[in-house]
């Protein structure tokens, strides 16, 4: 049988990988698809809390919301604890730890809006109330820079030796991809040396980094319509049946597609590290003075 990662009239992709690769779209559909229906039901009871007067913060639903929201707020310092205390070891797994700090830092932020019904009556709560928003938005953006240098959302740390070794295996199966069209190949070099070429000015630098990702996503999608282009073409001389054609352009796709991506990332891990480190500063301060502020609500809120 052809090998799969050479592409032509006598490509043969396996149906059960094609297989696969549709469940997974699938699946990804139907995930992405129940988390908008998700958002969507948060903002028509939100809306119902902020205008509907259905209670008051003071209420015994408001306060046992209150309560559930910041007791979940509190619980994410366990996930500290448990990285730092060798004792806490066998408390289970740290990508376990970190899939409960993750929805411990969105569901107490929700409850504890919910409980405020989208309104604060005081200072002390509007302090406390922006210290838990500064916290749950620098979660979001730790978890947006976490993602670029880690394998997947709770894999390990990724490591250049790593990244090098991935971008070999991407040139060696993007071979069969250039010689569907010339200037592929030349198109990709240049993108290449784009990413990783010396620049004297900061402001360059921070640009490039800004700009890098849209510009290998605009390169991907042209160099997949030039490919598609030729390969409809060799369908129609060689006579391939339309799945045939269908399985080709989506192996040219993927290829194409990991090739610019493993460029990027090995381009940028550098300075997503980096800034992971800066987050992890200014994240910290923000979880002390969510922590301070919130003890001050609550003794307020039983004493007065």
């Amino acid at each position: 049988m052809p090998s799969t990662s050479a592409l032509g009239p006598t490509t043969v992709i396996s149906m059960k990988g094609a297989a696969k690769s549709g469940t997974e779209t699938v699946l990804r559909w139907v995930w992405r698809s129940s988390i908008v229906l998700l958002v969507v039901l948060l903002l028509v009871l939100a809306w119902l809390v902020a205008f509907g007067n259905l209670f008051k913060p003071g209420s015994d639903l408001g306060y046992n919301l209150g309560l559930a929201g910041g007791l979940m707020m509190l619980s994410l310092l366990l996930y500290p604890l448990r990285k730092r205390v060798r004792a806490l070891d066998r408390l289970g797994r740290m990508e376990t730890w970190f899939r409960y700090h993750m929805f411990m830092g969105i569901g107490g932020p929700v409850l504890i809006l919910f409980h405020s019904t989208f309104k604060t009556g005081s200072m002390n709560a509007t302090i406390a109330l922006t210290a838990m928003l500064l916290v749950a938005l620098s979660g979001v953006v730790g978890r947006f820079v976490y993602r670029h240098i880690h394998r997947g959302l709770y894999g390990r740390e990724l490591t250049l030796a790593e990244l090098e070794a991935e971008f070999k295996d991407r040139q060696e199966s993007i071979d069969s991809v250039f010689e569907l069209q010339p200037n592929i190949e030349q198109r990709l070099k240049e993108f290449h040396q784009l990413a990783f070429a010396e620049l004297d000015s900061t402001s360059q630098r921070i640009w490039r980094f800004m700009t890098l990702q849209h510009k290998g996503k605009s390169l991907s999608r042209s160099i997949r319509h030039d490919a598609k282009k030729v390969l409809a073409d060799e369908a129609k001389k060689q006579n391939w049946p339309y799945a045939q054609l269908i399985l080709n352009y989506s192996l040219a796709k993927r290829q194409i597609d990991d090739y610019v991506y493993a460029i990027i990332r090995l381009a940028q891990i550098s300075s997503w590290t980096k800034l992971f480190s800066l987050w992890h500063i200014a994240h910290v301060p923000f979880i002390y003075m969510l922590l301070f502020s919130g003890i001050v609500h609550v003794v307020a809120v039983h004493l007065y």
